[in-house]
């Protein structure tokens, strides 16, 4: 395995069209899971193969989760410590698209983990049935974003007002 700089010299950056189309993850009961990604935050179901995989898409999209049991059926979540995904961030198009999906989180009895104002963005945290950190969120208008006197982006995280979320008006 070779060195490579952060930016390579040989082929430059990532084309800015460039997007993360999918999260696929190992979970130990594949209905309880579905539980969750359908039940609780929404998502449509698009293809299933029995007891072992399924898919699931926000729209008309293949998919954006894609779950298994291949290696997982009736495993635990990786110890403390361990590398692995932090979280899966699901970005919502609205502030109000956000505060229904914690509504939503709030009615399954669901705990969150954190709430943060990052300046670009507001974040809820969570964990799903497997234990994989969960992030939902929304962005603010580009134009919006906190810049330093250098114009550079300058994200912060602050205590997110929760309530004040929730006073948002529903879709």
């Amino acid at each position: 395995m070779g060195t490579h700089s952060v930016n390579s010299p040989d082929f430059g950056p990532i084309e800015a069209g460039t997007r993360i189309g999918h999260v696929h993850l190992k979970v130990a009961d594949l209905q309880r899971a579905l539980d969750f990604y359908c039940g609780v935050l929404g998502f449509e179901l698009t293809q299933r193969y029995g007891s072992q995989a399924a898919f699931m898409a926000a729209g008309d999209y293949h998919h954006h989760i894609a779950l298994n049991t291949w290696e997982s059926a009736g495993g635990s979540p990786p110890p403390a410590g361990t590398t692995g995904l932090y979280h899966l961030a699901i970005l919502y198009p609205t502030r109000a698209a956000l505060a229904n999906a914690l509504r939503r989180v709030r009615a399954a009895g669901i705990p969150l983990d954190g709430a943060s104002d990052h300046g670009v963005s507001e974040a809820l945290y969570l964990r799903d049935p497997d234990q994989n950190g969960v992030e939902l969120y929304w962005d603010r208008p580009r134009e919006a974003w906190p810049r330093n006197q250098e114009g550079d982006l300058a994200m912060v995280t602050r205590r997110l007002d929760v309530e004040g979320l929730l006073s948002e008006p529903g879709l």
